[in-house]
């Protein structure tokens, strides 16, 4: 059985756009699917949004059996957490998944802080044994051109990437109810890696 952590994105929670049916994917499987509730998710801050995040991923288990996701700016948040996780007394992730994910700032100036200082692409890298991003050509948030965003994700993660031509930004509203079984094959490729 592996775990999988998964980080919301802006004005989502546990039951928003696919992580239900990521969940019930997953748990057929045999793996268990976690979404913490961050902490004040219509006006994020990076710091108790990486902790929150931090903590489930600590009470999953080993690192070397647990995935973690990202969705929009939770997978900024997956990737701020890396950048302070120590893999060598931690243990190093089996996988990291980031869906619609922003390798910059996209003009919100509410999530700024997510991307202040860049990344540091090499520590993240030594945080997880492989890296898969899932972005469409369509999404309207990582504009004007998505490809930009995963080619950042390419160069600095040596991430794998899926590109649809369409599915927005996985679930335009944290309403939307959508499947995305490309995101749970992804999970699954990175358990058996």
């Amino acid at each position: 059985m592996s775990e999988i952590v998964v980080s919301h994105g802006y004005g989502s929670s546990d039951d928003s756009v696919w992580f239900p049916y990521l969940a019930d994917r997953l748990a057929a499987a045999g793996h268990r699917v976690t979404v913490p509730r961050l902490p004040d998710t219509g006006a994020p801050r990076l710091e108790p949004w990486r902790k929150t995040y931090g903590e489930a991923v600590l009470a999953a288990g080993p690192a070397e059996s647990t995935v973690l996701v990202g969705h929009s700016i939770g997978a900024v948040n997956v990737l701020r957490f890396l950048e302070q996780h120590d893999p060598e007394a931690d243990g190093v992730f089996a996988g990291v998944l980031l869906v619609a994910a922003s390798a910059h700032e996209v003009g919100y100036d509410e999530l700024a802080e997510f991307f202040d200082g860049g990344f540091d692409w090499e520590r993240i890298r030594r945080s997880a044994r492989h890296f898969r991003v899932l972005q469409a050509m369509d999404d309207p948030v990582n504009q004007p051109d998505p490809t930009e965003h995963v080619r950042l994700f390419v160069e600095g993660l040596g991430a794998t990437a899926v590109v649809t031509p369409t599915g927005g930004h996985f679930g335009a509203t944290p309403d939307d109810h959508v499947e995305v079984p490309e995101a749970v094959r992804l999970v699954e490729e990175l358990i058996s890696a």
